[in-house]
């Protein structure tokens, strides 16, 4: 598999923390040196380490906080 680069230019937030100290986190993140995206997915402590994520470009979250936004989660 190739190597893949990225940089976390902002951490965002984290939304929770495994047994293990994974954590998931809403980051922005540059991958492979383009324009960053937002980002959710499972990190281990160092950042080294990750899970599997979904990215989503600024207009993507901005549609994205939209839909949640009317959500009753009660």
């Amino acid at each position: 598999m190739a190597n893949i680069k990225y940089e976390i230019v902002r951490h965002i937030g984290t939304l929770s923390e495994g047994s293990k100290g994974w954590r998931k986190e809403v980051n922005l993140i540059s991958w492979n040196d383009r324009e960053p995206k937002f980002d959710i997915r499972d990190w281990d402590e160092t950042h080294e380490k990750m899970g599997k994520g979904i990215t989503f470009s600024k207009e993507e979250m901005v549609e994205l906080k939209k839909l949640l936004h009317d959500i009753d989660v009660s």
